[in-house]
């Protein structure tokens, strides 16, 4: 009997279902600290000629001002999206002057959480939400930790693979429904298998020491003898593990991904109720809002997790009341490193690889979670982030403890049927080369992007800033010589006042107060 790999392979094959491969909807969100020319972070506003950071379609501010975030619309195709996230930094470059954007997740030179400039988008009642949402994350844990930057791939099938699997299923219950329930299934793989990932595409083993300056320090060692920067023998990714968007208070959250209703339920009620940690966290005088509430989460957002499920929201409605009312539409990957090898961060070879891996995830058999598996997951996941590079790492497994290697290599073995599909709906070799790529990495840990820092850091006797400094020097130098052809100047220049235009407008049409708005914002979650 055939595997439910094998079969949904099958009936992938043919010319047709080539053409729904080849509709495969990606998006990249990638975000960069702007820099002084001395490695600092920067301290001036969003810069005027990038628009508004609330209403731009490509660029916007994460956490702080100084935290650009770039987004590429939907597409489906690799090089298209590359192109655009190219073209959005050579755009950005004409606009912030002197200032350059960090190649790297970990960040530049810290000066402590005084120094990290929240993010601001305006005088309206939404802009004022966006603002103190950041100054309650702030509050809870810290503003270093929201100065590390990662690249978010926004993965979805096309709605005509949907319709046909649907029907090749049987046409069971509601179409939506099985569309949300193919979707978590693909998030359980994800997490299963997330820690490869991790290994593969993990670059953030080391950081700059002024990042723990007055902070615990959770078992980092100094690199060199000045103690310039610190780092873990065998680490991968810092940013996914103590050191970034980790939360003691979150890990009460037993988010379930077996049932969408659940998923909703577990985020609704962490919103609305309150959590000790948090009740005296000061609101201050006359509406100086602190936080957006005293709750366990301010709004689903706050909720860290390496992948989302995820619905486009209408205009004020939330993402949960979003996901209640028409279902998942796609998936939201947030483990991935920005690369200081490749000057936006990512290539193309990741993109491939992180489609064949998700593909494998939606069309491998995907068993309902439980909480000891949960558990199992989430200490593969802090192994491979501390000590992924580490000979005879062990991982647990259903079956017992497996070494990591000999895991990945499973793995790997298992997505060299969905890449070599890739490659046939594409005409290419271009999935299988990306597939070899990374199982040269298993073999030899040398190969991982990691490894490479470390061992450029130690070669060249430089410390982490400096090595990251030097990257993002030359990725300035590129983008500042590369030419925008006069109607995508142009393009981007009419998206600027657009944007300025826009906020314009949402401020102009607020009639309600802020408190009336926040209440009317959280009715929805109430009313789930």
């Amino acid at each position: 009997m055939a595997s439910q790999l094998q079969s949904q392979l099958q009936q992938l094959a043919g010319n047709e279902s080539h053409a729904l491969l080849r509709a495969i909807n990606r998006g990249i969100e990638k975000e960069s600290l702007r820099i002084t020319p001395e490695g600092k972070l920067a301290q001036t506003p969003h810069p005027a000629g990038l628009g508004s950071a609330l209403t731009h379609g490509s660029i916007t501010t994460d956490y702080s001002e100084a935290l650009l975030e770039f987004i590429t619309p939907v597409s489906n195709g690799i090089e298209e999206s590359l192109e655009t996230l190219e073209n959005i930094h050579s755009f950005a470059y004409r606009e912030i002057g002197e200032e350059m954007l960090w190649a790297a997740s970990m960040p530049c030179i810290m000066t402590g959480d005084e120094g990290i400039p929240v993010a601001r988008y305006g005088s309206s009642n939404v802009a004022r939400m966006k603002t103190v949402y950041r100054l309650g994350l702030g509050h809870r844990y810290g503003r270093l930790m929201q100065a590390i930057a990662g690249i978010h791939y926004n993965f979805s099938m096309p709605q005509a693979y949907w319709e046909r699997a649907w029907q090749q299923a049987g046409s069971p219950g509601d179409l939506t429904d099985y569309i949300s329930t193919r979707y978590l299934g693909l998030i359980r793989n994800f997490r299963r298998y997330s820690w490869l990932l991790i290994y593969l595409f993990g670059a953030s083993p080391a950081v700059c020491a002024s990042f723990l300056k007055g902070r615990d320090n959770p078992g980092l060692e100094p690199f060199d003898e000045q103690g310039r920067s610190l780092y873990l023998p065998h680490g991968t990714a810092l940013r996914m593990g103590d050191l970034g968007y980790n939360s003691a208070a979150q890990k009460s959250l037993n988010v379930c991904y077996n049932d969408l209703d659940a998923y909703i339920e577990t985020l609704r009620c962490a919103i609305l109720r309150p959590h000790p940690d948090y009740h005296d966290i000061p609101r201050g005088q006359e509406g100086d809002y602190q936080q957006l509430s005293d709750s366990l989460l301010q709004i689903e957002n706050e909720f860290y997790s390496p992948i989302r499920p995820k619905r486009i929201t209408r205009s004020g409605e939330t993402p949960l009341s979003a996901l209640h009312r028409r279902g998942i539409e796609y998936v939201e990957v947030r483990c991935v490193d920005v690369s200081p090898f490749s000057p936006v961060g990512i290539d193309a070879s990741q993109i491939r690889f992180l489609d064949t891996f998700l593909l494998f995830c939606l069309l491998e058999e995907s068993a309902p979670c439980t909480d000891e598996e949960q558990a199992s997951q989430a200490a593969n996941l802090e192994a491979v982030v501390n000590r992924g590079r580490m000979p005879g790492l062990l991982l647990q497994t259903d079956a017992g403890e497996k070494p990591m290697t000999i895991w990945a290599g499973e793995l790997l073995s298992q997505f060299e049927q969905v890449a070599s599909l890739l490659d046939q709906a594409n005409a290419s070799t271009l999935y299988s080369a990306s597939l070899k790529q990374q199982l040269a990495a298993v073999t030899d840990p040398e190969l991982t992007p990691s490894a490479r820092i470390l061992r450029e850091m130690r070669e060249q006797d430089l410390p982490f800033f400096r090595l990251t400094m030097g990257y993002s020097e030359q990725w300035a130098r590129q983008f500042r010589g590369r030419r925008l052809s006069p109607q995508l100047q142009a393009a981007m220049e009419a998206e600027t006042e657009r944007s300025n235009q826009a906020r314009r407008e949402i401020e102009q049409a607020d009639d309600i107060s802020f408190e009336q708005y926040l209440d009317r914002y959280f009715a929805q979650y109430r009313a789930l």
